[in-house]
């Protein structure tokens, strides 16, 4: 097939960064261009990128000259047809609704736009469906082009989880996160503020993860005009740890009826999906039988980064109480590679 061209907006940043280098080589997709701040703009990627290992830069990327993102919809990008956005929130959504004005398919790893009712919040393996909204979305905005969002990192990798639970009523979830630093962006943590230390509060973090995981497992209403968010709770408490990538989550679900730990386990074990692209993992949840697993170092790039490991799966204390430790890479199941792993799904369901 002929490669698609893509951008990336917010290029320079950690995020842009991941998208920059799981794009390279790409089966379906070409780099075409780098979108960053006027500060950038007019420079060499090389020069304007502090990558944390610059040798794993990819050699064309390096040499690409970045573009401003006020030019975006300009003549000079028209071949363009997927912009992906790891823009800061305060830009973000006036960049990313010009974008799709323009006739960009926008696929946004940004927060701004995930609960606004027309527009997706996707993980494929979960809730593809729900992508009727674009139309929905193309039509009530009068626009040629369209945004998709993925969820909040650590979202993604509880969402995953308890799709296979749902069969059975969930109730409540509660979590309790150990977060990477690699989240908070390359100069997001000081180091003098994470070494021998945790850190009790992420802001927006918990909201996120109350919020999201209800409109992802919840279902499209009649006419596909909105969606109808799950029928159930999830309380979160979030925290920085001192680990570079990876984030960690120590999960409680409670059921309307009994579930024993072999059921869940089961239930792990057999969830498949009829995604297949080039980012879709073969098994989205591998479950890890040692009882200290999942761990950041072990299990991160399973999958290629795309897969969460579940592990430590026992009856929780409470009446019909399971509870389990998912883990996942959070910068590329997490943030970029869940955007691209939805741009796929666009393109194999021709959206785009």
């Amino acid at each position: 097939m002929t490669k698609i061209k893509v951008g990336v907006l917010g290029a320079t940043g950690s995020v842009g960064q991941r998208f920059v280098q799981l794009l390279d080589g790409h089966p379906w997709f070409e780099l075409e261009s780098l979108f960053a701040s006027e500060r950038s703009a007019g420079k060499k990627y090389r020069d304007v990128s502090k990558w944390f290992l610059p040798s794993e830069m990819p050699a064309e990327a390096a040499e690409m000259v970045v573009q401003s993102l006020n030019d975006v919809d300009t003549s000079e990008n028209e071949d363009i047809a997927i912009m992906f956005s790891a823009l800061p929130g305060s830009v973000a959504s006036e960049v990313e609704k010009r974008c799709a004005q323009a006739g960009y398919c926008v696929a946004s790893n940004v927060s701004v736009h995930r609960m606004e009712p027309d527009v997706p919040l996707i993980i494929p393996e979960i809730n593809a469906d729900h992508l009727a909204l674009i139309e929905v979305q193309k039509e009530k905005r009068g626009w040629d082009g369209f945004i998709i969002t993925n969820p909040n990192c650590s979202t993604i990798v509880m969402a995953l989880s308890l799709k296979p639970l749902m069969r059975y009523g969930i109730k409540e979830v509660r979590v309790s996160t150990m977060q990477a630093v690699s989240g908070a962006g390359y100069a997001g943590v000081p180091s003098m503020a994470i070494l021998d230390n945790v850190i009790p509060f992420i802001e927006s973090e918990e909201d996120k993860m109350e919020s999201e995981p209800l409109k992802i497992l919840g279902t499209v209403e009649k006419e596909g005009s909105g969606i109808k968010n799950a029928a159930f709770n999830v309380c979160a408490s979030c925290h920085r740890v001192p680990v570079m990538d990876g984030h960690t989550e120590a999960i409680w679900v409670k059921f309307k009826e009994g579930v024993t730990e072999e059921e869940a386990k089961k239930a792990f074990k057999d969830f498949t999906t009829d995604i297949k692209t080039p980012f879709a993992p073969e098994k989205p949840i591998i479950l890890r039988e040692e009882q200290d697993r999942p761990q950041p170092r072990l299990d991160r790039d399973a999958g290629r980064g795309m897969s969460v490991s579940v592990g430590r799966v026992r009856a929780g204390r409470m009446e019909n109480e399971v509870k389990y430790i998912a883990q996942g890479h959070n910068t590329v199941r997490g943030a970029a590679g869940a955007s691209i792993l939805n741009a796929e799904v666009l393109v194999a369901r021709k959206y785009v």
